[in-house]
C-alpha cells in the first residue's frame, strides 16, 4: 500500500473518482420507477419527484433537509479528498435553500491505508462542515479495497423557502455559479495531459462551498435551483426542464470553463461518466452545431459543482450585481421558455 518512500496515491485505488462514479442517470430513473411515492403530507420533497435532497416539515416554521453523498477519491491529497467529498454533500443542502445542521461520515477504506491519511480526510471534512455552519458528529466506517468517503447531512429550511428543481418558469433567466470542467481536468491530470496549475484550479473550485451563493439567492427568491454534479450541465438542465414542464435554451458561447478544461476537451480527454451522461441527456438536448469541445464540457460530470439557478429575468441584474459586490462567480447561460427539452444554439 505504500511506504515512507512510496506514498499511497488514492486515485490509483479507485476505478473512477468523484461524481463520475455516479450510477447512470438513465438506469437510476428506471430503478426509481419501481418505488411507490410515499403519501405523507409532511414529506415536502421525496421521490415524486426526486430532488437534490429530501425535505420533511416539522411545523409551519421549520423543515428538515436530509441528504447523503459519497464517492471514491478524485484527487490524491487526503485533505483535498475529504474537503471535496464533504463539499459535494453539503452543497445539496444549499441547493434546496437550506443551511446544514449536522453531518455524519460515511467511510470505506482499505485497512492498509496509513492512519495519518485517514486522519487528514476526516479533519478536512470536519473543517468544511464547520465552515458550512454545521457539526460533524460521528459516522460509520467499513473495510473496503476501494476508498470511499462522504457525508450524510441534515439541514434546516423554512417550508415556504424550499428551492425545487421543478419550479422553472417561462421568462426566467438561467445562471450558473461555478465554471465547468472538473472531470476533464481530473482525467487529463491522471493521463499526464494537465499540469499542477490546472489541478490546483479545479481543486479550488471543488473545495468551494455553495454557501455564499445560496446566501445571495435567498434575497432574490429563485424559482428553481439544482447543483451541477455528476450528470453534467446538460443532464441537470434536462432534469430542470422536464420536471418544470418547460424548455431550457442554453447559449454555449457563454458556458464558463475552468482554465485548461477546453484544451483537454480538444485533445479528446473524456471521463468514464461522459458516455453515460450522453445516453441520459443526449436524446433531450437539441444541439445546433456547437462543436465537440463545448459538447464535451457540457456533458462532463462535475464534482461539487456550482448552482444552476432559474429566476425571473428582471431579477437577473440584481443577482449579477450582488454576486459582483461579494466577488462571487456567476454567469448567465440561458433562458427558460414555453416548450420542452433543452435547446443549445
Amino acid at each position: 500500500m505504500g511506504t515512507a518512500t512510496t506514498p499511497v496515491k488514492l486515485t490509483d485505488l479507485a476505478s473512477c473518482g468523484g461524481c463520475a462514479a455516479k450510477y447512470s442517470a438513465a438506469r437510476l430513473e428506471e430503478l426509481l420507477r419501481g418505488f411507490v411515492p410515499v403519501d405523507e403530507e409532511n414529506l415536502l420533497v421525496g421521490l415524486a419527484p426526486a430532488d437534490d435532497a429530501a425535505v420533511y416539515r416539522l411545523d409551519d416554521e421549520r423543515a428538515l433537509i436530509f441528504t447523503l453523498d459519497f464517492f471514491p477519491p478524485v484527487v490524491d491529497d487526503p485533505a483535498d479528498y475529504g474537503a471535496i467529498a464533504a463539499t459535494n454533500a453539503l452543497n445539496d443542502v444549499f441547493a434546496m435553500g437550506g443551511t446544514p445542521l449536522l453531518a455524519l461520515s460515511i467511510a470505506a477504506f482499505p485497512e492498509e491505508l496509513p492512519t495519518e491519511m485517514l486522519g487528514q480526510i476526516f479533519a478536512a471534512a470536519d473543517a468544511q462542515v464547520r465552515a458550512a455552519g454545521g457539526l460533524l458528529a460521528g459516522g460509520h466506517t467499513i473495510r473496503d479495497a476501494e476508498p470511499k468517503y462522504g457525508l450524510a447531512v441534515v439541514g434546516t429550511v423554512r417550508p415556504d423557502g424550499i428551492w425545487p428543481k421543478n419550479g422553472a418558469r417561462p421568462g426566467d433567466a438561467l445562471f450558473i455559479t461555478k465554471p465547468l470542467g472538473t472531470g476533464l481536468i481530473m482525467s487529463g491530470y491522471k493521463k499526464g495531459l494537465a499540469g499542477a496549475m490546472q489541478l490546483e484550479r479545479a481543486v479550488r473550485w471543488m473545495r468551494t462551498l455553495n454557501k455564499d451563493a445560496a446566501d445571495v439567492l435567498r434575497g432574490l427568491a429563485p424559482n428553481a435551483v439544482t447543483d451541477v454534479t455528476g450528470f453534467g450541465l446538460f443532464g441537470h438542465a434536462h432534469e430542470m426542464a422536464e420536471r418544470s414542464g418547460v424548455r431550457v435554451r442554453l447559449e454555449p458561447e457563454r458556458f464558463p470553463a475552468i482554465d485548461g478544461a477546453l484544451d483537454l476537451a480538444r485533445k479528446g480527454v473524456r471521463t468514464s461518466g461522459d458516455p453515460r451522461n450522453r445516453d441520459f441527456a443526449g436524446p433531450h438536448v437539441s444541439l445546433d452545431g456547437i462543436g465537440e469541445t463545448l459538447e464535451a464540457l457540457a456533458f462532463d460530470p462535475q464534482t461539487a459543482g456550482g448552482l444552476l439557478v432559474s429566476l425571473p429575468a428582471e431579477r437577473g441584474p440584481a443577482l449579477e450585481a450582488e454576486f459582483g459586490a461579494r466577488k462571487l462567480f456567476v454567469r448567465r447561460i440561458g433562458a427558460v421558455e414555453e416548450g420542452s427539452g433543452v435547446v443549445v444554439a
